[in-house]
């Protein structure tokens, strides 16, 4: 899996004709920068509205996942968003100038191929996962449908269906790395069920329906007259079946494609929870409804480990900042350079790294025998984490001294020596003005909650 976010090189377009609505739309994918997330924009409609891939936004899930927000109304997003998380691609804006991203074949091939054509970019910023903490389960008891999602550092996904069909029968589909998405899952085709077409048609939906864009599975004994009914519904001379099989006898691209477009599917409808996802996912029977149900309760699983702000560090991920580039934009020098890197940074928040020595020089008088790391120095060290967070708001950055201006709130919660990792989080409190930020501020080491206060620093352009 890629550690760090990911974009697109430059803008491509693909155009076709919507499943459900049946309206022709361009969808253009536009690079987009670090934490922009993925968005949809309605380019047709007069303010061109967004409305984040997000769960939160789901309206409706009639054969389909739609979402809204402002009155940008997007359906059948799933397709688009599956070949999205698959290709890794973390920042982009998909605009549209139509109700509904472009069926096409009816799989994800085509969003991907189009991601290939331009080519990815990588950003400087790390993924900002969400890892399972534990077992989390889902069950519908009336559909027979379970998901569960268990720990796992990588993310794999398991569908099982089982659709009590002579055709289809039992069957299963799995992806063990996300790097197999484009190749063995991209391309399988959404299906239904041939007594689903005249419901499906009745409610108004697959009104871009075509045997071109959707397998249909017959499944019992089909009379003369039936057929020529679906012709007609298809707008084809004539449609034809062997006994039991697929209509127009169209050849499947795997034996359980219908089991892997599930998956597919799921991965779209996952894409929801809006962070990329480490974990073990399994799913019986699943569904659009079931799976969007599922992603709301990661969701609520995020939200609930947000309120703990304990930053996650990982050694052997990247640094986003290395210190040749930290004191770049920073002048200290030994004996004061306290931060070692950077792992996250983002508009509002940044996390820091210090690895704290013997080697230090303030442990040869501060408490010989017994070293202890002073307050004033962890006080710096988050002073100068949050220094890089407010010169990070100008471009110019080398242009900017910063300096401290107040102290508020500190609060020393347990010692730290030598062979402890600091882990700083710097938050900044409300706009920038005049150059004037304040910024909550703690340290951790492991867990533990070493150290806090609220920092008020100046950006003073340099004469």
């Amino acid at each position: 899996m890629n550690q760090k976010q990911h974009t697109i090189k430059s803008p491509v377009t693909i155009s076709g004709v919507g499943l459900h609505t049946g309206v022709n739309a361009n969808l253009t994918f536009v690079p987009a920068p670090i934490n922009h997330g993925l968005v949809f924009q309605r380019v047709d409609l007069p303010g061109q509205p967004t409305v984040e891939a997000d769960a939160d936004y789901v309206v409706d899930l009639s054969r389909g996942t739609t979402i809204e927000k402002n009155g940008a109304r997007v359906n059948t997003v799933e397709h688009c968003l599956a070949a999205l998380v698959g290709m890794q691609i973390d920042n982009v804006l998909i605009q549209l100038d139509g109700p509904e991203p472009p069926i096409m074949d009816g799989s994800s091939m085509p969003f991907v191929e189009a991601i290939e054509s331009v080519g990815t970019e990588e950003q400087n910023a790390l993924r900002n996962f969400f890892e399972i903490p534990h077992n989390l389960f889902y069950k519908d008891e009336d559909k027979n449908i379970e998901i569960a999602a268990l720990p796992l550092d990588d993310y794999r996904v398991t569908v099982m269906v089982d659709y009590n069909s002579p055709v289809l029968g039992s069957q299963h589909a799995s992806l063990t790395n996300i790097n197999q998405f484009s190749k063995e899952i991209a391309s399988c085709r959404t299906f239904c069920f041939l007594h689903e077409l005249e419901m499906l048609h009745k409610a108004n939906l697959i009104k871009g329906g075509d045997l071109n864009n959707a397998i249909v599975v017959v499944d019992r004994v089909v009379e003369d007259h039936e057929l020529d009914h679906l012709a007609k519904l298809f707008n084809k001379e004539k449609v034809e079946v062997k006994k039991e099989g697929i209509l127009n006898n169209v050849q499947l691209r795997y034996v359980n494609e219908p089991a892997r477009h599930k998956l597919l599917d799921m991965i779209g409808d996952l894409a929801l929870v809006g962070r990329p996802l480490k974990a073990q996912i399994l799913a019986a029977r699943p569904g659009h409804a079931s799976n969007v149900a599922f992603a709301k309760k990661i969701k609520k699983l995020m939200k609930e480990a947000s309120k703990n702000n304990v930053p996650k560090y990982d050694s052997n991920m990247p640094a986003i900042m290395d210190v040749n580039q930290i004191y770049k934009s920073l002048p200290h020098a030994y004996p004061f350079r306290l931060v070692d890197k950077i792992i996250h940074i983002q508009d509002h928040v940044i996390v820091g790294i210090k690895n704290v020595t013997i080697n230090e020089p303030f442990f040869q008088g501060h408490f010989p025998g017994n070293p202890v790391m002073p307050g004033v120095l962890q006080i710096e060290a988050l002073a100068q984490t949050g220094g890089i967070l407010v010169l990070n708001s100008v471009p110019d950055a080398h242009n900017y001294w910063t300096y401290f201006l107040a102290i508020d709130e500190c609060k020393f919660r347990r010692p730290v020596i030598p062979g402890d990792t600091l882990v700083m989080r710097c938050e900044i409190i409300g706009p920038i003005k005049r150059g004037i930020a304040k910024f909550n501020a703690q340290a951790y080491v492991g867990n533990n909650l070493v150290c806090e206060a609220t920092l008020t620093a100046s950006m003073v352009k340099k004469q």
